[in-house]
């Protein structure tokens, strides 16, 4: 876990979470496998309940998701606050993962997703994707959520391990209530998502945060 993303996420929680110090929460932790750090310190809370997803078992590790795209051991509308960091860009068709974030999230929800603009190839087992502050914009709408902030860090110097180097960009979005027809929708998209993706591909990737 790099320095420069620790930082990120712990001005999301102060900046979005201090007014749900006492609130239970339960805080899902999407690629949570723990190789050299995680985010699980920063939220260490007597009322808040972390719980760390991965497609392996390991360390850090609560629920092993044996599909990137289809997390049927999450219910839907069960989770309170979702974050990722350095996940994204070893999904290979992370606009599914998004729409489960989505369905998983309840209503008034929040989540926060940390993937890096810039930087060297580092293979987990793949390394698909960059992104910018648009196309992180792009995709909180995809999946049918509300852009309370998003931004790119361009400091490159500064950081102990040298971690500028990914310039990541930040995005924390909202779920909103919706009508019935939009939840009917997604449910429909969600039972046929898995047409979408190519019939020769098994989309069982890892997913650890911790690579880069």
């Amino acid at each position: 876990m790099h320095e420069s993303s620790l930082m990120h996420m712990a001005r999301f929680r102060d900046q979005f979470l201090d007014e749900c110090k006492g609130q239970a929460l339960l805080i899902a932790d999407l690629g949570s496998y723990d190789v050299n750090g995680s985010y699980r310190p920063l939220f260490e809370r007597h009322s808040w309940r972390y719980l760390g997803l991965d497609v392996s078992t390991g360390p850090n590790v609560d629920v092993v998701l044996t599909d990137p795209y289809c997390w049927r051991a999450l219910a839907t509308n069960s989770i309170d606050v979702m974050i990722s960091g350095q996940a994204f860009e070893h999904i290979e068709f992370f606009w599914l993962t998004t729409l489960e974030l989505s369905r998983v999230l309840k209503p008034g929800g929040l989540c926060c997703l940390i993937a890096p603009s810039s930087g060297p190839e580092h293979r987990y087992p793949v390394d698909c994707w960059r992104f910018y502050s648009d196309g992180m914009r792009a995709l909180m709408y995809y999946a049918g959520l509300e852009v309370l902030d998003v931004y790119t860090n361009r400091q490159s110097t500064g950081w102990q391990d040298d971690s500028g180097i990914w310039q990541d960009s930040v995005v924390v979005a909202r779920q909103l209530e919706k009508p019935f027809r939009r939840r009917w929708r997604e449910w429909l998209r969600y039972r046929c998502r898995h047409l979408l993706l190519p019939s020769n591909r098994t989309p069982k990737i890892d997913i650890n945060i911790n690579g880069n």
